[in-house]
This record gives structure tokens, C-alpha cells and sequence, in this order.
């Protein structure tokens, strides 16, 4: 017999792949873990057939000509031009759900992908933005998708390590974690010649001891966010976007997923709001070069006054 979880699973699917028409039996009570781990596996990348094989050659993919970014009030806001590094330093930090940093400077934060077709209509918004975000991908979606993963690099956005299978990370073993993150950062370099420098574990879940393991391994800090609009549950686009308007401050890592296609349709109202609030977007690890700016600034400083 399958396990309850699995079984439901294979039910919600069979009845989505069928038009939605059956009605499924009251499941029996499961944890909040186990509902993540099932929300996970339902929306899968590998449900999807892929575009492309592993390996395509074309450096970037054409924009989505059917899709239209929707139409706010007024011109569409821009995110300002910046030439800000990011390089941050070695020892600016273990681990991050927000930064201190010298301005209201953000942040935006997509997991789970890449996505064949919300992904691609995300990166349209993204652009008519100006905006540069960090995609924490899964490996095996990479290789699904490669095509993606360029033309998401080729507009300058950074791309983080998310592992290859999403697995729960504090039920691995050290040569696990370090297989997960070897084949994501091996799939990313295939896809687009990119070098990964943040992990996002799954969940957010990575003992204290693994965080050290895995910067002294790969040299990844890890990234965790300050801001969540628990999109995964799909509350719907006009509450994902008040919860990230609500939640953001200065230096805010704001967690989004790119697999869900009501979070792609909240994010023209929440890129807009944020711009309108005088918030600059930059990625993470700009974010983190900042960071570390300001504390060498700090100790010149100090030095200076002594």
C-alpha cells in the first residue's frame, strides 16, 4: 500500500491531469513538513515535459510573445542604474535573513525554479523593471531547463544554489549535502558557464554544524530571508503582494517561488509598490558586498579615531 502522502498525491495529480472533476476523499492529518514535502513534489519541475534537452547551444531563449505584462497606473516604474559590486568579503558572515545596509536597498528572492513558463514571464516583468533579482535553483530543474537558466543570466540576474533534488537537508549526511550541492553547481556550469556563490537550503532548514561545513567546502554563506508572504500556499496575488509590502524594510531578503504562477501574477503590483516606497532592488550578493563595505568603512574609522 502507499504511504497516505504519496497516495494523496498521486490522487490531487491523476485528478488535475483529468480535468479536476473527481472528488477525493478526506485525506487523513498530516504534518506541516509532510504537507511542504508533498506541495514540493506536486510542483515538480519534472511534471512538466521539458523545452529542451540538457545541452542546447542557443544562449538565450525568446521572450514570451503570447504574454503581456499587465497594465499598472501610470508609466511603469524603473529600478535606478547601478554599478554596485559584488564581491563580498570571505568573512562577512555565516548565514543571512537580512543585511544592514546604507540605504533602502532590498533583496527579491525566487526558489525553486527554473520554470518553463513562469519563469520566463517573471524575467519579462523583471526587465521592463530594470529590477535584478537571485533565483535559488534545484539542479535537476536546471537540466530540464538550461535555456532558461541562461536567459536569465544573460539579463544579469545572480543565480543561487538551492541543491539538486530539494531534499531536506538536516536528514543528510555531510557526503549527501555535499553531492546535492556539487550537482547543482555542476548543472548551472553546464547551462550557462556560471559560478554559484549563495546556497538557499531547502525549507530553510541547515544545522549550525552543516552551515560551517558547507562554507568551508564550497564557500557559500547561507541565505535565509526576513520577509515571507507564504506564497507556497497560494493565498492569492493581491495577498502575496500586501504581505511583501507590509514586511519590507532596508536591507530586507524577501523569499518568493517562481514555480507558482499566482506568485508571478503578484509581482507587477509588488515590484511597482516596492519602487513607489523608494526601495532599490539589487541581489544578494550585492546586498552582502554592501555589508561588507560598511563594516571595512566602519573599522577604517575606528582605526582612525584611535
Amino acid at each position: 500500500m502507499l504511504h497516505p502522502i504519496r497516495n494523496l498525491g498521486s490522487r490531487i495529480l491523476n485528478a488535475s491531469l483529468e480535468g479536476g472533476t473527481h472528488e477525493l476523499a478526506v485525506p487523513p492529518p498530516i504534518s506541516r513538513r509532510s504537507f511542504l514535502l508533498l506541495a514540493a513534489s506536486l510542483s515538480s519541475c519534472s511534471v512538466a515535459a521539458p523545452l529542451a534537452q540538457p545541452g542546447t547551444p542557443a544562449l538565450k531563449t525568446a521572450a514570451n510573445s503570447k504574454y503581456r505584462i499587465p497594465t499598472v497606473h501610470g508609466p511603469v516604474p524603473r529600478n535606478p542604474d547601478n554599478s554596485f559590486g559584488a564581491n563580498f568579503s570571505s568573512s562577512a558572515g555565516l548565514s543571512f535573513s537580512r543585511v544592514r545596509v546604507p540605504g533602502n536597498f532590498i533583496a527579491m528572492t525566487f526558489d525553486d525554479g527554473p520554470h518553463p513558463h513562469n519563469t520566463p514571464r517573471l524575467l519579462d516583468m523583471l526587465r521592463a523593471r530594470n529590477i535584478k533579482a537571485t533565483f535559488f535553483v534545484v539542479g535537476n530543474c536546471v537540466d530540464l531547463y538550461p535555456q532558461v537558466v541562461r536567459r536569465t543570466v544573460a539579463e544579469g540576474h545572480e543565480i543561487g544554489n538551492h541543491t539538486y533534488t530539494h531534499r531536506l537537508l538536516t536528514k543528510c549526511s555531510d557526503a549527501e549535502i555535499t553531492s546535492e550541492l556539487t550537482r547543482c553547481r555542476d548543472a548551472v556550469a553546464r547551462a550557462a558557464n556560471y559560478q554559484q556563490r549563495v546556497l538557499r537550503p531547502p525549507y530553510g532548514s541547515l544545522l549550525q554544524r552543516q552551515r560551517e561545513m558547507v562554507r568551508s567546502t564550497f564557500g557559500y554563506p547561507t541565505i535565509l530571508w526576513s520577509v515571507d508572504p507564504l506564497d507556497w500556499k497560494r493565498p492569492g496575488p493581491s495577498v502575496v503582494t500586501s504581505r511583501i509590502l507590509a514586511g519590507t524594510t532596508s536591507g530586507a531578503i524577501i523569499l518568493s517561488h517562481d514555480l507558482h504562477a499566482p506568485t508571478i501574477d503578484a509581482m507587477p503590483a509588488t515590484l511597482d509598490g516596492l519602487l513607489e516606497r523608494g526601495f532599490q532592488f539589487v541581489t544578494v550578493s550585492q546586498l552582502l558586498a554592501m555589508k561588507s563595505d560598511a563594516t571595512t568603512a566602519q573599522a577604517a574609522a575606528a582605526t582612525d579615531n584611535s
